[in-house]
């Protein structure tokens, strides 16, 4: 049955959603589950880059700590997601951490096997390479953000790509679920929490989002875009 559980997760992660019963096998032979309480280190910054990561359930934060000791999130991986890629491309040591958010089920695979499986699969070379890229352009457009926005734009700008990449859309509303807190949300923008908070109550006053500590509702998106174009 676990095995079992462990083939249905994979085939659920759209990277490897085109790849055959019998592919799914093989790869399903690679692969190790574990499980991680909230707050446990995946992997540490300056360890060796061997392992290539897929989140099954719960999330996950990438950080890196600056000297003054303060902490910077890089990302927030959701379900369905990889990290860690950076072993892919021969990455000699992690220049980041990965921490659980909350209780997660993660899926690991030593960076020489997934290379060869990847050699041995052409189209999921290419899947990859869209992944990377799409990741790459995500992380532009965050730069962008703490060049040219204010604190205001920058947070309205997170949430919206937030909701649209993690969102359920419901008629004319978007359902998040589970939101950050305002902390990671500042984390994630170089904001301070009480800018994000006094933000969102805002948002919330004026009816164009809802939300509490475990869900964010999106009522009037096309307002929220509005407020940076």
């Amino acid at each position: 049955m676990a095995e079992k559980s462990k083939l249905w997760y994979l085939e659920n992660f759209n990277l490897f959603s085109n790849l055959d019963k019998d592919k799914m096998m093989e790869l399903n032979k690679l692969v190790k589950d574990s499980t991680a309480e909230k707050n446990i280190p995946i992997y540490f910054a300056s360890e060796p880059s061997k392992t290539i990561y897929f989140l099954k359930t719960g999330r996950v934060k990438i950080s890196k700590y600056l000297s003054d000791g303060s902490e910077k999130i890089i990302a927030i991986i959701n379900p369905g997601e990889v990290f860690g890629e950076m072993a892919f491309f021969d990455e000699d040591e992690r220049t980041e951490y990965a921490i659980t958010l909350e209780p997660s089920l993660i899926c690991a695979i030593n960076k020489n096997d997934f290379s060869q499986f990847v050699e041995a699969n052409p189209a999921l070379n290419l899947r990859l390479t869209k992944l990377f890229g799409l990741k790459l352009k995500n992380f532009s457009e965050r730069v962008e953000d703490l060049i040219f926005k204010d604190a205001d734009h920058r947070i309205v700008s997170f949430i919206i790509r937030y909701a649209e990449k993690n969102g359920k859309k419901v008629g004319d509303q978007i359902f998040v679920k589970p939101f950050l807190k305002h902390q990671n949300i500042g984390q994630l923008t170089a904001c301070s929490r009480q800018t994000v908070n006094y933000l969102l109550t805002d948002l919330r006053t004026k009816g164009i989002i809802d939300f509490d500590r475990s869900k964010l509702t999106i009522n009037k998106m096309e307002e929220l875009k509005k407020m940076i174009s």
